[in-house]
């Protein structure tokens, strides 16, 4: 099967994407190279969004040359999203000092899920398996060359033992 750009699964990787910022600025994910990523949906009015502040933790102490954050508000899921981007990004600070990059609000699922996501939960795209979005907070990690490697469920913390040690490479 062929994905986006006419690449098949094997050949495809987050970094074939651009996206845009919070600010409506294109953000070329191939930037990212070299990187490990947690891509995480989130939202403002969620029991889970208290995890921006673990998120800007494990950020603050991993981030940097070899590991990043990228979160994608969305609004998917009981309208707990409702903010415009600017509204996003100032609640993020204000609350929970986010400093990891956010992205521009998108959907994360069904007929108009971003194309990001169609990667992230298609197998026949991400080449490893179908991982529905089934809540704000789910995670996808995705190792240095762009390519999936799992998806941890939005009740997990984002500091759990499972991802901390595939960041640090244990």
């Amino acid at each position: 099967m062929f994905g986006a750009n006419g690449l098949n699964a094997q050949e495809m990787s987050l970094h074939d994407f651009s996206v845009k910022d919070i600010n409506g600025d294109d953000f070329d994910l191939s930037q990212l190279k070299g990187k490990k990523v947690m891509v995480v949906n989130t939202a403002s009015e969620c029991g889970l969004t208290p995890q921006y502040e673990t998120l800007e933790e494990v950020y603050k102490e991993f981030g940097g040359d070899n590991f990043t954050i990228i979160g994608f508000p969305a609004n998917n899921f009981g309208g707990q999203e409702p903010g415009s981007n600017e509204e996003i990004k100032s609640f993020c600070q204000k609350n929970y000092g986010v400093t990891f990059p956010m992205m521009s609000k998108i959907s994360v699922k069904g007929d108009d899920k971003h194309p990001v996501y169609q990667f992230l939960t298609e197998k026949e795209k991400n080449g490893v398996e179908n991982s529905e979005v089934s809540w704000n907070f789910q995670k996808f990690l995705i190792d240095e060359d762009g390519k999936y490697v799992m998806s941890v469920g939005p009740q997990r913390s984002p500091a759990t033992d499972k991802i901390i040690e595939w960041i640090e490479g244990k």
